[in-house]
C-alpha cells in the first residue's frame, strides 16, 4: 500500500499543549522548513493555525521550493469572510504554479465568539458547506470575469464583483479544498464537494474506518463519485523512539497531546465511539478548570493505542502503513524533533511509505 506523505511546519510542541506558550519563528527558519521538506521527499507540506495566521508562511515557502504542494492544515474558516479566503487562496495557487491546497476548519462556537472576536451565526456544518458554495462561486468568477457566478444562502450572500476587485484568471484555477471532520456531517460534505478529509488526530484508526469513510462515501455518490476519489488525510498522534526507553518518553509527552484534544465536546462522539464517555466529560472539566498538566494522567496505555503509532524509529513505516490500510489515502507524519534532524532516516521513512 502507497501512501502520500504529509509533513508539517510551525507545529505545536508538547509545551504549547501543556500552556507553556510556544517558540518563535523566522522567515529563514520557515523557507529552511519547507526547503527540508521538499528536499526529504514529503508529498506536501502544511502550517496549521495554532496561534499564527496560516497563509503566510506557504507564501514563503512557495518561493523556495518548487515540487512540494503546499497546504493549510486548517485554516478556520468562520472568521474569514469567503472573498477573505478566497483571494489569499487564489493568490497562493497562482504563486506557487498551483501547488496549494485549501485545508478549511470550523473550530468551536466559544472560540469563534471569544477568541476570534466574531459572531457564531448558526450550526457548524450547513454553515461550512455555504461557505464552500460560495467561495466556488468566487473561483468561477475570478477566472472567467466576464460571465460572473454568484451565491446567496442563508449566512453568506456574494452578488456583486466588478472588474477593478477581480483578480483575474491564473494558470492553474482548481484549488482543491479539504474539510477537517470529526462528524459524520462533514464527512458527507466533504464527499459531495470537496477534494479530500484531514482526520482531525482525536479519530482514531478504527472511528476514521467505521464511521468517517461510510459517510465520505454516502456524500461522494450524491455528486456522482467514488470513495476512491476524495483523498483522506489521517494526522495519526506518534509515540516515536529510537529504543523502548525513548518509545515510553514519547507515550508520556503525547497523553499531553491527546488529552488537550480529548477535552473538547465536540469531539467526543469519538469516545463514545471507544465507549470512553466518562474521560471525555472528566477531561473536559479539568480543561475548565484550566489544569492543563492533569489532562495526561487521564490517558491510558490501552487508549493511547487506538489513537497513536506507538513504535521505535525502525517499526515505524510498516506499522504506520498497516494501520493507515482501509482508513487513508494520505498522511501527515509530525516526527519528534530528534528524528527530524536525522535527515537520512526520515528520507528513508518517507520512501518507504510511498512504496507499494
Amino acid at each position: 500500500m502507497s501512501l502520500q506523505v504529509e509533513s508539517v511546519i510551525l507545529g505545536p510542541e508538547t509545551d504549547q499543549y501543556a500552556g507553556r506558550g510556544q517558540d518563535a519563528q523566522s522567515l529563514d527558519s520557515i523557507a529552511e522548513a519547507g526547503r527540508r521538506a521538499e528536499r526529504l521527499g514529503f508529498d506536501v507540506v502544511n502550517t496549521p493555525e495554532t496561534g499564527h495566521d496560516p497563509f503566510l508562511p506557504l507564501g514563503i515557502v512557495a518561493q523556495h521550493t518548487s515540487r512540494i504542494r503546499l497546504g493549510t492544515n486548517v485554516a478556520i474558516a468562520f472568521p474569514r469572510s469567503p472573498m477573505a479566503t478566497a483571494q489569499v487562496a487564489w493568490d497562493l495557487q497562482h504563486l506557487s504554479g498551483g501547488r496549494f491546497q485549501l485545508g478549511l476548519g470550523t473550530q468551536v462556537k466559544g472560540h469563534i465568539e471569544r477568541r476570534y472576536a466574531t459572531p457564531w451565526t448558526g450550526a457548524p456544518g450547513p454553515r461550512l458547506r455555504e461557505y464552500i458554495q460560495c467561495m466556488q462561486a468566487m473561483f468561477k468568477t475570478f477566472q472567467h470575469p466576464d460571465e460572473p457566478v454568484y451565491f446567496e444562502g442563508e449566512h453568506y450572500r456574494y452578488t456583486l464583483m466588478s472588474p477593478f476587485f477581480n483578480p483575474g484568471p491564473i494558470e492553474h484555477p482548481d484549488i482543491p479544498i479539504y474539510i477537517a471532520a470529526v462528524n459524520t456531517y462533514n464527512a458527507r460534505l466533504c464527499g459531495e464537494l470537496c477534494a479530500g478529509l484531514r482526520a482531525h488526530p482525536v479519530a482514531t484508526f478504527a472511528y476514521s474506518r467505521d464511521v468517517l469513510m461510510p459517510a465520505i462515501e454516502e456524500g461522494a455518490r450524491k455528486s456522482g463519485r467514488a470513495l476512491a476519489d476524495i483523498d483522506i488525510v489521517g494526522s495519526p498522534f506518534l509515540a516515536l523512539g529510537a529504543d523502548e526507553e525513548g518509545v515510553e518518553k514519547a507515550k508520556e509527552a503525547l497523553k499531553q497531546h491527546v488529552s488537550f484534544y480529548a477535552s473538547t465536546r465536540s469531539y467526543h462522539a469519538v469516545l463514545e465511539y471507544h465507549g470512553w464517555q466518562d474521560l471525555g466529560a472528566k477531561l473536559h472539566q479539568l480543561s475548565v478548570q484550566g489544569k492543563w498538566t492533569e489532562l495526561p494522567r487521564q490517558i491510558t496505555d490501552e487508549m493511547l493505542e487506538e489513537w497513536a503509532i506507538v513504535a521505535t524509529y525502525d517499526e515505524f513505516p510498516a506499522r504506520l502503513k498497516a494501520r493507515a490500510a482501509g482508513s487513508y489515502t494520505s498522511v501527515l507524519v509530525d516526527m519528534p524533533r530528534a528524528l527530524q534532524r536525522d535527515e537520512d532516516r526520515v528520507a528513508d521513512i518517507v520512501r518507504q511509505l510511498h512504496a507499494d
